[in-house]
């Protein structure tokens, strides 16, 4: 029992040092990850500080604190300039609250502003990343290309395979042109399907008399 319980014992504390252990991570994903770390900590280092207090001022602008804030902030200025009027205190903002629109208009003008100005830099950082995954998937294509091919040419020179006729793997071997690719992606969404030049036009009038 005693040799039972503490080989129990010590299993858990095996289990929960190997939960606590962090795993080990390849050296090309690590390497990826630098990669990454340190294309962020560039594209971070460009933004100037009127840029960074810009998108500071989004992030808290967007958290839902803010919305119970402005409504609360409403609903008061308007129940005391309410209240205000029927009890004869001083009234800050008589009905229909044209400080209070104003406030407001003002307020919806420089969110809109900010979250543009934060975007513009998004889109372009985004618009960098798409150029940097095209690259590299146009480069990962050309390597697959070649690698299909030293295949081919190793498949033909061995005595002991049988050498037969591929096509799909001819035509694997041939590299795809990107502008190409975009030719026929442009050609294919702008021609109509079957389907919209097979369906037969309704004539109102005929359905009309039919019925």
């Amino acid at each position: 029992m005693r040799s039972n319980t503490g080989g129990s014992v010590a299993a858990e504390r095996w289990s929960s040092q190997m939960e606590d252990a962090p795993h080990a991570v390849p050296d090309n994903v690590s390497e990826n990850i630098e990669t990454v770390a340190q294309l962020q900590k560039v594209l971070g280092g460009r933004v100037n500080r009127h840029q960074r207090a810009v998108e500071t001022a989004t992030r808290w602008l967007g958290r839902p604190g803010t919305i119970y804030l402005l409504v609360t902030a409403v609903a008061l200025w308007i129940g005391y300039n309410t209240a205000a009027i029927a009890h004869g205190w001083p009234t800050l903002d008589h009905p229909p609250f044209f400080w209070l629109q104003g406030t407001l208009t003002l307020y919806a003008v420089v969110v809109a502003t900010t979250v543009l100005a934060a975007q513009k830099r998004q889109t372009r950082e985004s618009e960098q990343r798409a150029h940097l995954e095209l690259q590299v998937s146009l480069f990962a294509e050309q390597k697959a290309t070649k690698i299909i091919a030293l295949l081919e040419e190793l498949r033909r020179d061995l005595p002991d395979v049988r050498n037969r006729p591929d096509p799909e793997a001819d035509a694997m071997q041939v590299r795809a042109d990107p502008r190409d690719v975009l030719s026929a992606l442009e050609s294919t969404m702008e021609t109509p399907t079957a389907e919209q030049t097979e369906r037969p036009r309704t004539d109102p009038e005929a359905e009309g008399s039919s019925r």
